[in-house]
């Protein structure tokens, strides 16, 4: 036993030192003890900010499903859309800052929360209801365009806005056809989300790799 004890030290202990962290978040290269800038594929950055805003409009759907049919998992699928908030924000953390990450977070966050409220209202068909707090997701969509377009010059405040906006008309147009049970109408709607979230997530990798190009290799066109 002793003898086993000592090996799996060994082993263990060879193991750890073997293979220290080389990736930090987000697919972002270590920084070397130098101290040179970090590095990493600009496609690495398109294919992390893609991951991320899938997952964004993966657990909406999840979550949209759940809570229009009542049913116990929607909980924990609005847990999970808030921890992926948390993910995009500590994403542009990584170039902007940490206070940065926090605000985008928060305006994420409530974008959630707004959300949640616009499906309950749908679902108990309360049209004013739905009106005013639809206005609210509108506001803050322009408030994320706003955040993100002082951050980089590379993002368009009207091109963001824009980006926002059809982001929420595809949702809503995906949680109405589910509110009517209309699947075919369901699918197509949420293929219309997947595919615009694609063209939203590449335009904001585009932006932060043409703001610090010395931090990325393989650019391409």
């Amino acid at each position: 036993m002793r003898a086993l004890t000592v090996l799996l030290t060994i082993l263990l202990g060879g193991i750890f030192q073997a293979a220290p962290a080389q990736i930090a978040p987000y697919g972002l290269e270590k920084p070397t003890p130098a101290g040179k800038n970090t590095v990493t594929t600009a496609e690495n950055l398109r294919r992390e900010m893609r991951k991320l805003w899938s997952d964004h409009v993966f657990w909406m759907r999840d979550y949209a499903a759940a809570a229009i049919a009542d049913q116990p998992d929607a909980k924990a699928a609005a847990a999970r859309l808030r921890e992926n908030q948390e993910d995009i924000g500590n994403a542009v953390a990584a170039y902007y800052g940490t206070a940065a990450g926090d605000k985008l977070t928060a305006l994420l966050k409530e974008h959630i929360m707004i959300a949640v409220d616009l499906i309950k209202a749908a679902k108990a068909h309360d049209q004013s209801k739905f009106q005013e707090i639809d206005r609210k997701w509108d506001g803050n969509a322009e408030d994320i365009a706003e955040f993100l377009a002082t951050a980089n010059p590379n993002w368009s405040k009207v091109t963001l806005t824009d980006m926002m906006k059809i982001h929420l008309m595809t949702t809503k147009n995906e949680v109405t056809a589910r509110l009517n049970r209309n699947w075919d109408e369901d699918v197509k709607a949420f293929d219309a989300v997947y595919d615009h979230i694609l063209k939203m997530s590449d335009a904001l990798a585009d932006g932060i790799i043409k703001q610090f190009p010395e931090r990325f290799s393989g650019l391409t066109d």
